[in-house]
């Protein structure tokens, strides 16, 4: 059974989880047919992608979509989808357990149909930040190998495939993208297939032998997959061997039909030879095979061939038949593809005496046993050669038995150990068992829009929004937001009402001493004014609304304009304009000793970066973003009559100042005296 759980955790902490597969053991029954489900959580899961229809791969869908917290994506190619329709409804159907036990009913399995996403060959996808496509895998029609990119990382699952190339299928692609990772069965390990060619004879020559000892000959299959190779292969040697045309063929399936059409319909993910045939005639329209829906149509009288599912006989047809001619030594049963531990297939290949039936009578096995393998699984040939292509720094051996997969890895281990060029490390994790890499990539930001257009140079700095969906950056101006993804500029305008009771021309006043410039608006209903040209003042009976769009300056603009509003509604009668307001966003020289302000030597250095607003006049050490100015009620010039003490005055200034031969910019600096000071 098949079911890889992949994790990606990037620098920024972002998990992204795929499933590989979601399969079941054939050899089991209800629950304890699933993977090891309990060990992970499937609502964490972003994507599930199945590799092919077979049960192993995916016989737990159904349930897993309908039944659990999963509420990712999955996906699997269109032939794919089709036949694992009709597969899993045969299974539910031949499953010989009560329906309480039952993972899942023909109704699950048909709305987990809507849940399910096809996708081409070659076809690339993304989502959550994975981006994936698929290959074609032989194996069976429709099977996929997944190309799997995360963060720039490259992953291979092969899931079961098989590099030589049969009567109606293709061999597995070799992908042009080198991957980072491999993750490829291991089911036949170190074996070696015998050629095709040699194989088929052997075939067809032990069912002559059977039928020509007046025996049945049972072959064992998936009711798709082997089962039409061969099919392919009975068919046309019975056309070559007229004196086998009375003894019949039965391809025993209740899904016969359907699975037929099925293949019919996608030749064209078939190989050149089949492509080319149907364009004659259509090669799965069989001359001397008929389908045999259940045993109630089936009339056992003399020699016979006969394929039915399941493939490793745990109940169905191929059951019923192989209980029924056990025990007559003229029969013989042709294992014709893998089987896993624990099934009556794989129990039968070492010769018992008896065996158990479904009903647990013991039956004596005097009929013959062949195992014959047609199974469409890469050995150790294909596998070595596949990974020579592709040179994978990481190959993660999977799906299959323990001493079969160290034995792989031992080989491959020596195979690469005195290649200096090609540096290869083999995993072969036990059930559960996590395999951790590493993979240290750049991140790069791929410049768009309008910055795109701007000419660069070598060392200039880039200043723009850098934008990060799931593990692509961009860097892009505010206005191209919306060009280029689902995100937009927003402007956050800020409304503030202060009670006020107070004389609003006084307000006005002070206000034009604040801000120098106050503008107003003449075609609003109400007193509006217009400070700063970013704040909106409305007088509206007992209070002030400010309305202002929000940026760091405007902010400060606000608290300027609504300390002046307090005190202004406080006090009336005392304001003279005796605050001082300052706004320093840099270094500045200012004067220590306003006693000696005229002097060239007495200055310092001082750092402004927010603004502070002190009433009246403040003593303020140097050692705090501030200063305090005195100056004396006449028209002298800014720097002179702050050199000399009297009355506590205030000016207005911002820009260039000049003292003795020092210049100075003091970025913005109110100081206010409405009665005596002149700018």
């Amino acid at each position: 059974m098949a079911l890889f759980l992949l994790k990606c955790l990037d620098c920024d902490l972002q998990v992204i989880s795929l499933q590989l597969d979601c399969g079941i053991h054939p050899g089991l029954e209800g629950m304890d047919a699933l993977p090891y489900i309990d060990l992970i959580d499937p609502a964490e899961i972003d994507l599930l992608l199945i590799s092919h229809f077979h049960l192993d791969h995916c016989g737990a869908l159904p349930w897993f979509l309908q039944k659990t917290s999963f509420k990712g994506r999955t996906f699997m190619t269109h032939a794919t989808k089709a036949i694992y329709r009709w597969l899993l409804s045969d299974y539910v159907k031949v499953s010989n357990i009560s329906a309480d036990d039952m993972l899942y009913t023909e109704t699950d399995l048909e709305e987990s149909m809507d849940k399910i996403e096809t996708i081409n060959f070659h076809e690339v996808k993304e989502v959550a930040g994975i981006k994936f496509w698929c290959y074609h895998a032989g194996h069976v029609l429709g099977a996929a190998m997944f190309m799997i990119e995360i963060a720039g990382v490259k992953l291979l699952y092969t899931g079961d495939f098989s590099r030589q190339e049969d009567r109606h299928l293709m061999a597995a692609e070799i992908p042009s993208v080198k991957p980072d990772i491999l993750i490829t069965e291991s089911t036949y390990g170190t074996h070696i297939h015998e050629k095709r060619e040699e194989r088929e004879a052997r075939f067809c020559n032990t069912v002559h032998d059977i039928v020509n000892r007046e025996g049945r000959c049972l072959i064992p299959v998936f009711a798709l997959g082997r089962a039409q190779e061969l099919l392919l292969i009975l068919d046309e040697y019975w056309q070559n061997h007229p004196e086998l045309h009375d003894i019949p063929i039965y391809y025993a399936s209740s899904l016969a039909k359907k699975c037929m059409a099925v293949y019919q319909t996608y030749v064209n993910a078939m190989n050149d030879k089949i492509r080319k045939a149907i364009n004659i005639n259509n090669p799965f329209v069989f001359k001397h095979i008929s389908n045999l829906k259940s045993m109630d149509h089936f009339d056992d009288i003399g020699p016979s061939v006969v394929m039915a599912s399941p493939g490793m006989m745990q109940s169905g047809l191929s059951r019923e038949l192989f209980e029924s001619w056990c025990t007559d030594k003229r029969n013989g049963v042709i294992i014709a593809g893998y089987c896993v531990e624990g099934t009556l297939a794989k129990h039968i290949m070492s010769e018992p005496e008896e065996i158990t039936t479904m009903s647990g009578q013991k039956l004596q096995l005097k009929m013959s046993v062949d195992y014959i393998s047609f199974s469409a699984h890469t050995d150790y040939q294909q596998t070595s050669e596949f990974i020579r292509a592709l040179k994978p720094p990481h190959v993660i051996l999977v799906h299959g038995e323990q001493n079969e997969m160290a034995r792989l890895k031992a080989a491959l281990i020596r195979e690469y150990e005195d290649n200096d060029e090609v540096h290869i490390e083999v995993h072969n994790p036990r059930n559960t068992e996590a395999v951790t890499l590493n993979f240290r990539g750049e991140k790069l930001a791929k410049v768009m829009g309008s910055l795109a257009d701007k000419k660069c140079i070598q060392g200039q700095r880039v200043s723009g929004i850098l934008v990060k969906r799931n593990f692509s950056y961009h860097i892009l101006t505010p206005s191209d937001l919306s060009n280029y993804t689902d995100l937009a500029m927003s402007t956050v305008k800020q409304t503030q009402a202060v009670p006020f009771t107070g004389p609003f021309p006084l307000l006005h006043n002070q206000l034009c001493y604040l801000a120098g410039n106050v503008e107003e608006v003449e075609a609003a209903e109400k007193t509006t004014l217009r400070i700063f040209n970013s704040i909106t003042l409305v007088h509206d009976g007992n209070m002030v609304l400010l309305e202002w769009v929000s940026n760091p300056l405007n902010d400060m603009y606000a608290d300027a304009v609504t300390t002046v509003v307090l005190e202004v509604q406080s006090n009336p009668k005392a304001q003279k304009g005796k605050y001082i307001f300052l706004v320093k966003n840099r270094r500045n020289k200012i004067f220590s000793n306003r006693q000696h302000l005229h002097e060239k030597g007495s200055t310092c250095w001082f750092y402004y970066t927010y603004i502070k607003i002190w009433l009246k006049k403040a003593e303020v050490p140097l050692s705090q973003p501030s200063i305090a100015i005195s100056a004396r009620e006449q028209k002298r010039p800014f720097w002179s009559y702050c050199s000399k003490s009297g009355k506590d005055g205030f000016a207005l200034y911002s820009g260039w100042m000049t003292v003795g031969s020092r210049t100075q910019n003091w970025g913005v600096g109110i100081l206010l005296n409405a009665q005596s000071v002149a700018i």
